[in-house]
């Protein structure tokens, strides 16, 4: 016995007939018999007790259990176990309910099986004041399966924003009622929490509709009376998206309609579009692609870069979009700095200061400050703001001499802003006069200079009698007179006034006969010698001054080889030029000559042209200087010349290079590579092997007429047993691209298959209608060729045997085509007319 339980095997019911023989000779009392129900619950796979009579009588003498189920079954109970003392047996199909183990009258199930949910009948004696009580016990077994392991079944794994989602929780196996409980995390961890607020309950968990915050995972926990378990997380992902983005500009400057930077400085556009999966970000600049990201960097911001920036941000997985403008403003100041002048008025008595600074965006704002000492003084010294330009009119009388003014610029792009300024100042002494004579004493030139002061100080001529000659003129003035006899004994004054200086200034000039002062004109006397005094004309005066020139262009471009035209004319009357001679230099500060190779000078009343021929590069680029001087001074107007070679042509490369049959001609092929102007092709060729220790030979021109749309070109005049070198170069105009690589011909390629291909073929064709022909003959001439028809005509029948082949078959088989007999030693056989047998030869012979 192992554990309560018999070795012995099964009897069948002799254990009921034992009940009699154990209580033979010992009263019964059967009156007094027990009877007992009751409930006992188990879990599948544990152990559960099931006891026969009172907890606290003795163990039966004998105890029978029996088993019948509860659901499905039908029929009487089935014996489970029976025991007396130490003696127990177990039915054999009590394995179906569990380990069975009987001791001491009580029925012990381990790992227990559902199977044995029902209801087990106990009978048993119990020995009680020495009499066997009869017992009897019906336990009704419950057996409760653990909850198995639940799993999360969403209806789809991925869902759109506003779709409905439903998560099922299912378990295989688990004794109900069973209770569901759902937790729920973010996507980014944390700890689990109830989906609050959500719909559904029990197994299944409504999400509807579904949002971008049921996005995470979730797990259901299923219970029931025995255990409870939670199954693996399961991600619900929520497609949502884009929303409408949101752009940020660093640094965030922002303005009336957009968002503004300053020129040069490093800009960072970003934007956000909440969506899942996250969104895919372009910029657009204009409308025109320029990034992908959704951070985008411009490094040191140019004026070129301002505009409409546009986010598009796409979800790819739903393929929506949707994107945002801003409008950015690159603010960038003017060129160089602000410049200030001050110059005088129309009626000479105030001072004009001028601040211009032309350009940028927005304009700059300029005011102008004035002296120190006044601007405590309720600002007196500040004027206005302008934009660009400003100008401020300040009275001369009221204006110290060595007053200083400042212009204050500023700008969004200049955080420090900008300033010029100006002293207004009287220059010392006075004017200074000189007459002199020029051009072969065709003109007398009146000149009158008062350097320095700001402004400058104003001159102008007059004649003695007050009369004004010509305009006036800051700092110098040239008076230019026609020398004739009616200059004799006049004055000439030059009046000097200046804003700041109440009183004016003058020097005087007398025209005669040379006393003391060189150069002086003496005037022819009057007609007929009368001592009267000569009624003389007016003089005829003019302004003279520097020339001044203009060019068409101040830059000229010219590709190599071409011809340029540089001209250069005299602005204003030819009087006021005195005479003005004009002249080009070249680079070299050379003189330009009439009749040169390489320029051609074309000159007409006011204007002077040069042509240069056959331009180099670099040679002819630089700088030509049209010049023009009179007897007042030079003028010189430069402009540039800039001589470009042509553009590079495109690169070659050689795509194929064989040798045609007879070795004496090359097919070649190329393409080019990248963009680029050209005008042709050129082949080039060497030995591609010469002897050691020596110099490749040059290359030489195969071809070099070849157009520009040609990509393959035929070459011959080769020799066979040289092995030649090609190069292609493309050409455009006068510059040759890079050569392409260099090649040698490969072989022509075997070209005999195709040949003994078509006549192996063709004599198979032959052969075969040949056949056809021969054997449609023999078919039609049986009776000339009976042999032969019946040889690729007839079979052979069964019995018959293949003749041998020797010549006395075939003396044998004609003896008998002729009718003769055959020879007494020949050993005679069954035979037919179709096919002769042929008799072995007589080993006798």
């Amino acid at each position: 016995m192992e554990g309560g339980r018999a070795s012995l095997p099964w009897r069948g019911p002799w254990i009921l007939c034992l009940l009699p023989a154990l209580a033979g000779g010992q009263p019964l009392a059967a009156g007094e018999a027990a009877y007992e129900e009751r409930t006992v619950t188990g879990v599948r796979g544990r152990a559960v007790e099931l006891s026969c009579g009172p907890a606290m009588s003795a163990p039966p003498a004998v105890v029978f259990w029996s088993f019948a189920a509860t659901a499905g079954g039908s029929g009487p109970p089935r014996a489970v176990a029976v025991g007396s003392g130490r003696e127990v047996a177990v039915a054999p199909g009590a394995g179906k309910l569990g380990r069975v183990i009987l001791r001491n009258g009580t029925l012990e199930l381990r790992e227990l099986r559902v199977a044995a949910q029902g209801r087990f009948l106990c009978q048993g004696l119990f020995p009680e004041r020495g009499q066997l009580r009869v017992g009897y016990a019906a336990v009704l077994l419950r057996v409760l399966v653990p909850v198995s392991k639940p799993f999360v079944r969403p209806t789809a794994a991925a869902a759109a924003e506003g779709a409905a989602v439903a998560l099922t929780c299912a378990v295989r196996e688990g004794t109900e009622p069973l209770s569901f409980s759902w937790q729920h995390r973010e996507p980014r961890g944390g700890p689990p929490a109830s989906p609050a607020g959500l719909g559904g309950s029990g197994a299944e968990l409504r999400l509807t509709p579904a949002n971008r915050s049921h996005t995470g995972w979730y797990a259901c926990t299923v219970r029931n009376e025995v255990n409870n378990r939670t199954s693996e997380p399961v991600y619900l992902d929520v497609v949502y998206g884009p929303d409408e983005p949101a752009i940020s500009v660093e640094p965030f400057s922002p303005q009336q309609g957009g968002f503004s930077a300053g020129e040069r400085e490093d800009v960072v556009l970003s934007c956000l579009a909440p969506s899942n999966p996250p969104s895919r970000y372009v910029w657009l600049h204009n409308g025109s692609q320029v990034h992908t990201g959704q951070t985008y960097v411009i490094a040191a911001i140019a004026r070129a870069q301002a505009g409409t920036y546009t986010c598009l941000a796409e979800n790819t997985h739903l393929q929506t979009r949707t994107q945002a403008t801003i409008v950015l403003t690159v603010y960038y100041p003017p060129a160089g700095s602000p410049s200030c002048s001050a110059l005088a008025t129309g009626d000479l008595r105030d001072v004009a200061l001028r601040c211009r600074w032309l350009g940028g965006f927005p304009p700059a704002r300029l005011r102008w400050v004035g002296p120190k000492e006044e601007e405590e003084e309720e600002e007196e010294g500040v004027m206005g703001t302008s934009f660009s330009m400003a100008t401020s009119i300040q009275p001369g009388a009221a204006t110290r001499n060595g007053s200083s003014f400042s212009c204050l610029a500023s700008h969004p792009a200049l955080p420090q802003g900008a300033v010029c300024g100006t002293t207004l100042w009287v220059p010392a002494g006075g004017p200074s006069c000189v007459a002199a004579a020029t051009k072969g004493d065709e003109y007398v030139m009146l000149r009158c200079q008062w350097e320095g002061g700001t402004p400058p100080v104003t001159l102008r001529w007059q004649d003695g009698g007050g009369q004004a000659l010509g305009d006036p003129v800051p700092s110098a003035t040239v008076l230019v007179l026609s020398a004739d006899g009616s200059l004799r004994g006049r004055d000439f004054v030059c009046a000097a006034t200046h804003p700041l200086r109440a009183a004016g200034a003058e020097c005087r000039l007398r025209l005669g006969k040379p006393v003391a002062s060189p150069g002086a004109l003496t005037a022819p006397p009057c007609r007929g010698g009368v001592a009267r005094p000569c009624r003389l004309r007016p003089p005829a005066s003019r302004r003279a001054e520097v020339p001044e020139l203009e060019a068409e262009r101040s830059e000229v471009a010219v590709l190599e080889g071409g011809e340029v035209r540089l001209a250069c004319r005299r602005r204003g009357g030819g009087g006021a030029n005195l005479g003005a001679t004009v002249a080009w230099y070249d680079p070299k500060e050379r003189e330009v000559t009439p009749g040169s190779a390489k320029y051609r000078l074309e000159r007409g009343e006011a204007w002077l042209s040069l042509t240069i021929r056959d331009a180099e590069w670099p040679a002819d680029s630089g700088i030509y200087r049209c010049t023009a001087a009179n007897a007042v001074g030079t003028a010189s107007l430069p402009v540039r010349l800039r001589v470009d070679r042509y553009p590079a042509p495109p690169n070659v490369t050689i795509s194929k290079l064989r040798y045609t049959r007879a070795r004496t001609e090359v097919r070649l092929e190329w393409r080019t590579q990248g963009a680029g102007n050209l005008t042709g092709f050129v082949v080039q060729r060497r030995q591609a092997k010469k002897p050691p220790r020596r110099v490749p030979g040059p290359w030489e021109t195969a071809a070099g007429d070849i157009e520009p749309h040609s990509r393959d070109r035929r070459l011959g005049g080769l020799d066979p047993a040289v092995v030649y070198a090609f190069r292609v170069l493309a050409v455009n105009h006068r510059t040759a691209g890079h050569p392409s690589e260099v090649q040698t011909p490969a072989e022509p390629p075997f070209e005999a298959y195709p040949a003994v291909m078509g006549a192996a073929v063709a004599g198979m064709l032959v052969a075969t209608a040949a056949s056809f022909l021969a054997l449609r003959c023999v078919a039609r001439h049986r009776d000339a060729l009976p042999r032969l028809h019946d040889l690729l005509f007839r079979t052979a029948g069964p019995g018959t045997q293949e003749p041998t082949g020797t010549p006395e078959d075939a003396e044998t088989a004609a003896s008998r085509e002729d009718g003769a007999a055959p020879a007494p030693g020949d050993a005679a056989g069954p035979s037919t007319a179709a096919e002769p047998l042929s008799a072995p030869p007589d080993p006798t012979g």
